[in-house]
């Protein structure tokens, strides 16, 4: 096969996926948005606190997940003379955008939960579980259609959807035991785990987006063993001033300076097949030779 085939098969690829992680956060959106309201009708007739703050909760998913939709599409274009990286990082605005008002939804279902603790009420167990289970299924859709995807901003919606999966889940097991037993305290304690559940994974979630904004190096990117197998390539003398970061936590960039006894056009391209090989899509690479002097002020 040769190399231009591939290269127009990974475009073509990439173009496809970039499609479906759009598509797929725009049905999360539109399911989101309009079971919310669903949501607060149900929340009024069961008298369940878990019902009542999921619907907040959904709503904030929805004006985030809206945003997320635009962002990603925004992501997409290419670089220009005001954004010479392209638009990637939008996409990571995107997610952060969505985790934080995860976080804040969390905390909020926290401390609306402890309070039904504290003060438990009766509540409508039948209709509960109705709703229970249409919540289950149309979250269960949303869930599904956005359970892959590379991007942080898909992964955040998806931790959306989980978390409704989950608080679906939540409500059926409760008003099933308050129906059975008659303690009604079952639903804001369960309301409780779930939500802490959640508020640690979107904390994790925010904590990689972060590390990415740092530019710390990617966590599948070996450095030790990159510029070994480089320094394996014929040619090669020594390698230095090479640093790896990811722009959108999908693709990996790499900047490097390699030192030669001789300059040879074919050196330059092993290198660079090496660094594909080591999960790098990108890579600028000057070429030195051994006589030559780095003009870098940091260069190690």
């Amino acid at each position: 096969m040769s190399k231009s085939f591939h290269d127009s098969e990974h475009t073509h690829h990439s173009h496809h996926h970039a499609y479906e992680t759009e598509k797929n956060i725009l049905i999360a959106f539109f399911l989101n948005a309009s079971f919310s309201v669903f949501e607060f009708i149900g929340g009024v007739i069961t008298g369940s606190i878990a019902i009542t703050s999921d619907a907040v909760h959904d709503l904030g998913d929805a004006l985030s997940i809206g945003i997320a939709y635009a962002l990603e599409r925004k992501s997409k274009k290419g670089p220009d003379a005001k954004h010479t990286y392209g638009y990637a990082r939008y996409s990571l605005v995107g997610s952060i955008i969505t985790t934080i008002i995860l976080l804040v939804g969390s905390s909020f279902v926290i401390y609306e939960a402890i309070k039904r603790i504290l003060d438990p009420a009766e509540v409508n167990y039948d209709s509960m579980i109705t709703f229970a289970i249409i919540g289950l299924i149309v979250n269960g859709v949303a869930s599904y259609v956005t359970r892959e995807g590379g991007s942080f901003n898909q992964r955040s919606v998806n931790l959306h959807m989980l978390e409704d999966v989950l608080g679906w889940a939540v409500v059926l097991i409760g008003s099933i035991v308050i129906k059975l037993t008659g303690i009604t305290v079952i639903d804001p304690i369960l309301s409780l785990a779930i939500a802490i559940f959640i508020l640690i994974e979107a904390a994790k979630n925010l904590r990689e987006i972060v590390k990415i904004f740092l530019e710390i190096t990617p966590k599948n990117i070996d450095l030790e063993e990159i510029k070994a197998s480089i320094k394996r390539v014929k040619g090669v003398i020594d390698i230095h001033h090479i640093y790896v970061r990811s722009i959108d936590g999908e693709e990996n960039h790499a900047t490097l300076h390699v030192v030669v006894k001789k300059y040879d056009k074919k050196i330059k391209d092993s290198v660079k097949e090496v660094l594909k090989n080591h999960n790098i899509s990108h890579s600028v690479i000057e070429v030195e030779q051994a006589d030559e002097e780095c003009q870098e002020k940091i260069c190690k």
